[in-house]
């Protein structure tokens, strides 16, 4: 699954973390290239597999497609648990607890920097 996702989305992880943590973000070259990148977790189990293809999804979606920030968030879980049911991993609840506080977080963060309305996907999140 690992290889198969970082191929299709034409990723490269930077650094294999040992936190349950990770980042995405690209880089575009003069010449118009662009660099997809992530650091997380290597997925062997539930949650290591959830922050990883949180990551992914970053780039699955596309960055800046969605506005504002904490919805490109949301989106990014969402597909991350899309591609658990699809592989066959199980969403366990600690997964489902660190998808409901990564939101709740992002909305928090939206609402400290002045969000004046926040979108209706994430008004469970705290909105």
């Amino acid at each position: 699954m690992t290889a198969k996702m970082l191929e299709q989305y034409g990723v490269r992880c930077r650094k294999w973390r040992s936190s349950m943590s990770g980042i995405a973000w690209q880089v575009q070259y003069r010449d118009g290239s662009v660099a997809r990148l992530i650091e997380a977790p290597r997925p062997r189990g539930p949650m290591s597999a959830a922050v990883f293809l949180h990551e992914i999804g970053h780039h699955a979606i596309g960055f800046n497609t969605y506005s504002p920030r904490c919805l490109e968030e949301y989106h990014a879980w969402r597909f991350a648990m899309q591609e658990m049911d699809r592989w066959g991993l199980a969403v366990t609840d600690r997964v489902k607890t660190r998808m409901t506080r990564s939101l709740q977080y992002a909305v928090a963060k939206a609402k400290r920097r002045g969000i004046k309305r926040l979108p209706p996907e994430l008004e469970g999140y705290g909105g």
